[in-house]
């Protein structure tokens, strides 16, 4: 029997590793769903992945989107009754400039949050952070107080810089837009998304969870010293759980499990004695902040329960790159 329908939502970056998880689980429920990806200019994307999906085509609308042009997501969250805003410009190669990158992800951001003012029907945005926005505190256990030091980033160029310094200022920058004017925001800070995937491609977040097995690539983070994963489906699971709680306020991190790199590397021994030789040949070369460890207390606090372990993170992602001739 189909879900009772429970109104349209908007999901920007549907054409994602957490976008498209997202777009799946919201027609499940029974939502109708209004999703922007952004087109190519030479290449026609081929998004059957979303088109295909159960309920896809009599509640799934896609739109062409770019966060260049903010006023374009405007058509896709006219009637919503609330945003995910998911995309965001990645470049961990430093192809654009720092202050490239972030202008662009901070205006896109803010016409999207006018859009959702003027729309006069979005409740709530749930927007999608990073746990890069909380790096580099000193303090043993990292809550939603904390912020990344931006200058200190800037200083020590760590991997993933810039990535990490738009993240930062763009969510700053949402907040502060959301209280001028008076704009029910709430952010999801997740870890390292780890599970399976519907999406053709491998997801990066993937990509460099499986680092130890696939290999190295110069444009994936690298192991830090300290990991922290949450499978795709507890993230989808949050922010949809954000959206329909109506005391969800301010910042909330998803983080299910922390285990150093030396421990992850003896449980994938141990779980996937196949991929040993990959596995003893890896070695390391992080130049990732110390992370201390991330505190989920006050999303768990609201009632949210994580479902899943590494076992699944790691099961259901090899199980997807197996299925792709990936591994």
């Amino acid at each position: 029997m189909e879900q009772e329908k429970k109104g349209k939502v908007c999901v920007t970056g549907g054409s994602g590793y957490l976008g498209s998880w997202m777009i799946m689980k919201l027609l499940q429920l029974g939502y109708s769903v209004n999703t922007t990806i952004r087109s190519h200019p030479d290449l026609k994307r081929d998004v059957s992945y979303l088109t295909n999906l159960p309920n896809a085509p009599e509640r799934l609308h896609i739109f062409n989107a770019d966060l260049h042009k903010p006023e374009s997501f405007n058509i896709a969250i006219e009637g919503c009754i609330g945003v995910f805003h998911v995309a965001h410009p990645i470049d961990f190669e430093d192809k654009e400039t720092e202050e490239t990158i972030t202008q662009r992800s901070i205006d896109g951001i803010i016409g999207i949050l006018q859009a959702c003012l003027e729309s006069q029907t979005v409740k709530r945005v749930v927007y999608t952070s990073s746990a890069a926005t909380v790096l580099g505190d000193s303090s043993n256990i990292v809550d939603e107080s904390s912020w990344t030091d931006v200058d200190l980033i800037r200083t020590l160029k760590p991997f993933a810089s810039s990535y990490t310094i738009s993240k930062t200022l763009t969510e700053k920058a949402a907040l502060k837009f959301a209280e001028k004017n008076g704009i029910d925001l709430v952010t999801v800070i997740p870890t390292w998304i780890n599970g399976p995937f519907i999406t053709p491609q491998i997801p990066g977040s993937v990509r460099s969870s499986l680092e130890m097995i696939l290999g190295h690539q110069s444009n994936i983070i690298k192991y830090p010293p300290i990991v922290p994963f949450v499978h795709v489906d507890d993230v989808t699971n949050a922010h949809i759980f954000l959206l329909e709680n109506p005391n969800a306020k301010g910042r909330y991190i998803c983080s299910a499990v922390e285990i150093t790199r030396e421990k992850l590397a003896q449980f994938l021994l141990t779980r996937y004695p196949e991929f040993q030789k990959q596995i003893t040949e890896y070695t390391w070369t992080s130049r990732e902040l110390k992370r201390s460890s991330l505190s989920s207390k006050k999303l768990l606090e609201t009632g949210f329960k994580y479902k899943y372990g590494l076992e699944e993170m790691f099961d259901g992602a090899i199980d997807c790159c197996k299925q792709r001739d990936m591994l």
